[in-house]
């Protein structure tokens, strides 16, 4: 679509300073917020209401979590890294760091499917307590976010980086707003990752 048809595609509205595709993740996002919010309220509930709650630490596997941290703020890096390739018209090099940010989210899933496993190996699932139920919960609705922003990612590795030969502003703003996303999900566990696991 040319920036005829859909206007503040590629340059920012007058009044909102931004593009479309930004506000509209934004508002997203912002929408995101609430719903993690609402839960991290009910954790916040839970662990006031009950006297023997649990420390994740004693249970919870804090080596593949921290790993999980590292991998997860290292993907961050290379997302910006592709945004920035884009920016200085290097394409090859936006592949590469587009593709090292999906390799690292597609990381982030195995090893929390290990810490899965051995959970579910002992037994251990949403239906045994309060701690695991919001545990499962957070981190479960956590990674179909980071799936999603892995799908995201490969649209925009493959078929949507053909966008590049027409309209190569444009796919720079997607890439931007996809950037938003992605860090808003690494920003869920920099807080998950204390809050479940330390405290």
């Amino acid at each position: 679509m040319s920036e005829g048809l859909i206007r503040h595609i590629t340059k920012p509205h007058p009044v909102t300073g931004v593009t479309n595709s930004k506000l509209g993740v934004w508002c997203f996002l912002a929408s995101e917020v609430m719903l993690f919010g609402g839960l991290f309220s009910a954790y916040m509930v839970l662990r006031t209401g009950v006297s023997d709650w649990p420390r994740g630490s004693s249970i919870l596997n804090v080596p593949l979590a921290t790993l999980n941290t590292m991998i997860l703020i290292t993907s961050s890096v290379t997302m910006v890294m592709s945004w920035a390739s884009l920016a200085m018209k290097d394409i090859k090099k936006y592949r590469i760091f587009l593709a090292l940010t999906v390799l690292l989210g597609i990381a982030f899933l195995v090893v929390k499917s290990f810490e899965y496993g051995h959970k579910f190996e002992h037994h251990h699932f949403p239906s045994t307590n309060n701690f695991y139920a919001i545990y499962f919960t957070l981190t479960g609705l956590h990674g179909i976010h980071v799936l999603g922003g892995i799908l995201i990612n490969l649209y925009f590795l493959f078929p949507g980086s053909k966008l590049w030969e027409t309209s190569p502003e444009q796919l720079t703003g997607r890439i931007e707003a996809a950037g938003l996303y992605w860090h808003f999900v690494d920003l869920v566990w920099i807080f998950l990752f204390p809050v479940l696991y330390l405290l």
